[in-house]
């Protein structure tokens, strides 16, 4: 009986967990990393074999090591914090090619384009911090021959604008030309399996849909699903937001998810965000 491909998912949030059930439905056996009992929990209730690892402790960063060296894939998606990336000083010095790694990163760290499109090959511009942290980790992630997963905005079951209309929103920012790219956690997962199932190819790899668009495009869209009537539109006004939704607003991109396609034949299930927002609706109906 041939033994099962092992992959460790370092951090288990939202993306992991869609990640990890993609992954045992292919067959893989799945470990996830857990620095608290009640994350380590809810890992085990999973059916994800727990690796209590925090890499914040000498003891910790051993542990990742050696759990990273023990399976064939290691994907982190753990963001960087003050001091850098959480994970990189547990892996210094591991052989290039001895785990497949997968970073997963952001579209943020293209910067703002002033609505113009972003490629793979284009050297990153970030202009917030956040998103400098994450060009910093992907340099890190890249010497160790890691594949770089760029992220546009995740949404999904339990996270998207059906919820936040269900939860009584009733107004939505409106700045007009901006707009950015969007991609159903569903998605990702499905790319992550296409490139493990690719080994040889390399580089970095935007993960968006085929539809970049509005906030205030969205939103209404959301509403006009749940038959609500539509929201509030108003003139996005910089100082009347928080910090972190200012930053978001002031930055305006499409990117290409021409690459990925083309090199790990990944196909969108949902390639707009009405389609992704239907198959919530849909999936509900069936709970």
């Amino acid at each position: 009986m041939t033994q099962a491909r092992s992959c460790l998912l370092i951090g288990y949030g939202y993306v992991a967990r869609a990640t990890a059930r993609r992954l045992m439905e292919d067959g893989w056996s799945v470990s996830a990393t857990a620095r608290s009992d009640k994350a380590a929990a809810g890992v085990d209730a999973a059916g994800v074999t727990v690796v209590r690892a925090d890499p914040a402790t000498p003891p910790g960063r051993a542990a990742l090591r050696a759990a990273v060296e023990a399976h064939d894939a290691a994907i982190s998606s753990a963001p960087p914090g003050r001091e850098g990336d959480p994970v990189l000083p547990a892996l210094e010095g591991l052989a290039p090619g001895r785990t497949w790694l997968g970073y997963l990163s952001t579209t943020g760290v293209y910067g703002d384009r002033q609505g113009g499109w972003a490629f793979e090959w284009e050297t990153p511009t970030p202009g917030e911090a956040r998103s400098v942290g994450r060009a910093v980790a992907e340099t890190g992630w890249q010497a160790l021959g890691a594949r770089i997963f760029r992220l546009g905005g995740i949404y999904g079951p339990g996270r998207s604008a059906l919820d936040r209309v269900r939860a009584g929103e009733q107004s939505v920012w409106v700045k007009p030309g901006q707009v950015f790219g969007r991609i159903h956690v569903d998605d990702i997962a499905a790319a992550l399996i296409a490139a493990l199932h690719r080994p040889d190819a390399q580089g970095v790899f935007n993960l968006v849909d085929d539809w970049p668009s509005s906030q205030a495009e969205v939103a209404q869209g959301a509403a006009a699903l749940l038959n609500e009537r539509p929201l509030e539109e108003r003139t996005f006004e910089p100082d009347a937001v928080s910090p972190m939704l200012a930053s978001f607003y002031r930055e305006c991109r499409r990117v290409s998810n021409v690459r990925a396609k083309s090199i790990l034949g990944w196909r969108l299930a949902h390639p707009d965000w009405k389609s992704g927002l239907e198959a919530i609706l849909e999936a509900e109906k069936k709970q």
